[in-house]
């Protein structure tokens, strides 16, 4: 991924969720953070919450369960406080659910995982 990426949330959303269904979770962190740094202030934490949903992925792939754990819960309590907005579309009740679940039991995961809701 390049570093200066610069994708508009929508395309951003669709793009980590096509890398995170061909099992890149790694690289959907990637599109993930771009839109998190150049984030306003008041979503920010949305996107940073979701970045670290996917890092915490890549952890449970590559066996580190603990990290996994960690990390997985930590974004899920980011991303709570966007639960009733659902900004972009992004699916934040669902991604919270799922975040959590992967991280009491890591034996069920990681993939599948929507980040939108489905239309």
């Amino acid at each position: 991924m390049p570093e200066d990426l610069d994708m508009p949330p929508a395309e951003a959303l669709a793009e980590a969720q096509r890398l995170l269904d061909a099992d890149r979770p790694f690289h959907a962190h990637e599109v993930l953070e771009a839109v998190w740094k150049a984030s306003p202030e008041p979503e920010r934490e949305l996107w940073r919450g979701l970045a670290q949903i996917a890092v915490g992925i890549t952890h449970l792939r590559r066996g580190n369960t603990r990290g996994a754990e960690a990390l997985l819960s930590r974004a899920a309590e980011r991303l709570v406080p966007y639960e009733a907005a659902g900004p972009h579309g992004v699916d934040v009740r669902g991604v919270v659910h799922r975040a959590r679940d992967l991280a009491a039991r890591p034996e069920n995961g990681p993939i599948p995982l929507r980040l939108t809701k489905p239309y």
